[in-house]
């Protein structure tokens, strides 16, 4: 099938790529001149495993093609993907300007029949703009071109974006027509030759799942860091609380993990565009406000206890820092809990060592570009010398079982502070170290 996506950020390029793989000839469209080019030569702007190999592979196979023309892709195409930006505006709420810009150049562009699929995170309602926007121009043009307008929202995470692609536990399609909902079947059934995941609703609906699933898993988070607040409190240990609501069948383990919060570019953005919509239609969502709240404080515990161990004044002081991205697997810094410790601290007089294994150029020249106090090393051992503590606060695998020894004689004090509670079964404290972790308390 003929397929062009529209916008070759996270969820475009990796649609589109997917999409390849399985034998498809995709179009791959953006404005961004200098990412198009580097697209051309292999050259991927984000960090995805697996992803530049494949999108090498099907430039090769010819399977896959990427341009600035919008014309071009339209050329042959049976489907199109909008996967533009919904950044958050000021009140919260999802910016359209993007996805309905391209809904209304595809109306003054095509020429054929179309299916426009809305594969970015839009409120409920979206479909009914693009499908007025795209109408608008048609009869601007005084042409009658049969359209057809589909949700198919994405549930990648970021990490295993390509995995979850290929292997979906579920595809939902919100569809107007039998003939959208026919060829999105047909698009996806390589995907689902095993079992069929396809789960078909109205497009209303569709858009509604989207924001509902990531704000149920941000209320577990949240849910569990409020928890282990508590437990820390009246000193019972949150770790093996974890384990004993997550051995319920109907509670399980997944999202349950204590720690210094959600980020990234979905949980926080699609929360407050869910609390939003609610707004927007008269109802006050106290739940989603209060996820929202809990994970504010939470990405400032781990300073927190820094500062009550170290003091206000932290000039003089240095720390080492394991993990900038806001989880393991990306160089996604957005709304990372780095940024906020790293600024608490800074302010405070403090230096900080930092290492990621992929997030230190985003770090430098984006989101910690104006701190002034930070240094960025090649290795995680780097940051230890004339350090007063180590924080960690990504899990990357290559944090979990690091040399303890080689960490307490390099620091000035064997101090560490884990927001992640990856070491909290290690017994820290008979190896000698001071061991700060979220929802236990100290004795």
């Amino acid at each position: 099938m003929n397929i062009t996506v529209i916008g070759t950020g996270y969820v475009g390029l990796v649609t589109g790529t997917c999409f390849s793989e399985m034998g498809n000839r995709v179009t791959c469209i953006d404005i961004d001149e200098k990412k198009i080019g580097d697209l051309k030569k292999g050259i991927i702007p984000i960090y995805e495993p697996g992803l530049e190999n494949m999108v090498q592979k099907n430039v090769k196979r010819d399977n896959l093609h990427f341009s600035t023309q919008l014309n071009e892709g339209l050329e042959k195409a049976k489907v199109v993907f909008i996967a533009v930006g919904t950044p958050m505006g000021e009140d919260g709420s999802a910016d359209l300007q993007y996805v309905l810009g391209v809904a209304r150049q595809l109306g003054k562009e095509m020429n054929k029949p179309l299916i426009i699929v809305d594969k970015s995170t839009v409120p409920v309602g979206t479909g009914d703009k693009v499908k007025k926007v795209v109408q608008e121009e048609l009869d601007k043009r005084g042409v009658n071109i049969d359209f057809h307008i589909v949700s198919n929202p994405e549930f990648l995470k970021e990490g295993v974006a390509i995995e979850d692609f290929m292997k979906p536990d579920r595809i939902v399609v919100g569809a107007e027509s039998e003939e959208a909902l026919e060829t999105m079947n047909a698009l996806y059934a390589p995907f689902t030759h095993n079992h069929n995941r396809m789960i078909s609703m109205d497009i209303r609906s569709a858009e509604m799942t989207k924001y509902v699933a990531n704000a149920m898993l941000a209320t577990k988070i949240s849910f569990m860091n409020e928890v282990a607040n508590i437990c820390e409190l009246v000193g019972a240990d949150v770790n093996k609380v974890r384990i004993g609501i997550g051995s319920d069948s109907r509670i399980g383990y997944s999202f349950i993990y204590p720690g210094s919060g959600y980020g990234g570019s979905c949980f926080p953005k699609d929360v407050k565009a869910l609390k939003k919509i609610a707004e927007e239609n008269g109802y006050k969502a106290r739940l989603i406000a209060s996820v929202e709240d809990v994970n504010d404080r939470q990405k400032l515990v781990i300073a927190d206890k820094i500062i009550k161990r170290f003091g206000e004044d932290l000039t003089g002081k240095t720390f080492a820092l394991w993990g900038l991205a806001f989880k393991p697997g990306t160089d996604d810094m957005r709304e990372a809990p780095a940024i906020y410790v790293v600024k608490e601290l800074t302010k405070r007089g403090a230096k900080i060592k930092a290492y990621d294994p992929k997030a230190i150029e985003e770090a430098q020249y984006f989101y910690l570009k104006d701190v002034k106090d930070i240094s960025y090393f090649h290795s995680k051992y780097e940051t230890l010398p004339g350090a007063d503590a180590m924080i960690l606060l990504t899990e990357w695998k290559e944090f979990r079982s690091p040399d303890f020894e080689e960490i307490n004689v390099q620091m000035k004090n064997p101090v560490i502070f884990d927001g992640r509670n990856q070491y909290s079964s290690l017994n820290l404290e008979k190896r000698g170290f001071e061991y700060y972790q979220i929802g236990v308390k100290r004795q």
